[in-house]
């Protein structure tokens, strides 16, 4: 094989390889200790995309389903679903609620959240919804997750030993897009970076 296919094939794979890094790192950044023992009650926030039609798009129903697996099977766990009306029709929480409930089947407790439009408002406007569980799970891309944590701890420092892990990266998934998931979030997270080399 020449030389040019081969260096491509290896460019290809060191950008697949570092963006899957990125991501899992992200995904593990400012949360709370994972041994932290089961049980108790969680809130599983999840944030809501820009959805112009009345069905989930591919990236809301993405974060419904990484919502549900993120649920602690032995916690009381509450899904709370952010974000308001963004095109004049149904908010985003009330379509996010639509996808699990009656898509996914899930029967659990569920609070909507319908009036914020970024996510500095998203944290905002959940926060008071969700200070008394012992465990609250942020729901996005990893690197939109990780800024809405950032946030949450601004907001909220008193809260931040209660930000856990969401099941928002695994190894493969979404492979191709990861890339270009790694690059965007890089770009989202540079207002933030002076709180993430906090200790």
């Amino acid at each position: 094989m020449r030389r040019g296919p081969l260096l491509a094939l290896a460019g290809l794979a060191a950008a697949l390889a570092g963006s899957e890094w990125l991501n899992g790192r992200w995904s593990r950044t400012l949360v709370a200790d994972d041994a932290r023992p089961p049980g108790g009650t969680q809130a599983v926030v999840v944030l809501g995309f820009r959805n112009p039609g009345p069905a989930a798009n591919a990236v809301n129903r993405w974060r419904v389903r990484a919502a549900l697996r993120s649920i602690d099977p032995a916690a009381r766990a509450t899904l709370v679903l952010s974000g308001g009306a963004t095109t004049g029709g149904r908010s985003e929480a009330s379509v996010l609620s639509t996808h699990a409930v009656a898509v996914l089947g899930y029967d659990g407790p569920v609070v909507l959240e319908e009036e914020s439009h970024t996510t500095w408002e998203n944290v905002a406007c959940v926060l008071p919804l969700v200070e008394d569980a012992d465990r609250i799970t942020i729901v996005s891309q990893p690197a939109h997750a990780l800024k809405a944590r950032v946030y949450a701890r601004r907001q909220r420092p008193d809260l931040a030993g209660r930000l856990t892990r969401a099941d928002d990266h695994r190894w493969g998934e979404w492979l191709a897009l990861k890339p270009v998931l790694a690059a965007y979030g890089l770009w989202t997270l540079r207002g933030v970076r002076a709180d993430l080399r906090r200790p």
